[in-house]
């Protein structure tokens, strides 16, 4: 029969006392710079767009990819590629069966955010 005692229940983890973790937030974050690079994706056919049409349509794109705010857009989008792609390094370790344990995966998504960092600064002074 069904539960007819529902309107008692808690509801949880609710909004109000959850308390963010690492693991919640590393995993949520390599969600969002999928989606952000997907939409970075779309300003790369953009630029090579304009490259095969006309070169006023490329000045645009170029100028606005070389401006400060393209340099920015640029830089975080190095990020988020680093950061995804340890994400996904991360979940095939996990495929494997390795590291489950919460204290590692804790500094994993730590190690997550420092690495891709490291990796940006890298990418830029060799790039």
């Amino acid at each position: 029969m069904a539960d007819v005692n529902r309107g008692n229940r808690p509801l949880s983890p609710h909004l109000s006392i959850y308390r963010p973790q690492m693991t919640s937030m590393s995993s949520i974050m390599v969600r969002v710079t999928g989606i952000a690079l997907l939409v970075l994706t779309l300003l790369v056919v953009w630029w090579l767009l304009a490259a095969a049409t006309s070169e006023g349509a490329f000045v645009i794109i170029d100028g606005i990819l070389r401006s400060w705010l393209g340099d920015l857009v640029l830089l975080g989008a190095t990020w988020a590629l680093w950061y995804h792609m340890l994400g996904r390094l991360r979940h095939v370790i996990w495929d494997f069966g390795y590291l489950l344990e919460v204290s590692i995966s804790e500094k994993m998504g730590l190690g997550m955010f420092i690495g891709a960092t490291i990796l940006t600064v890298v990418t830029v002074v060799l790039v």
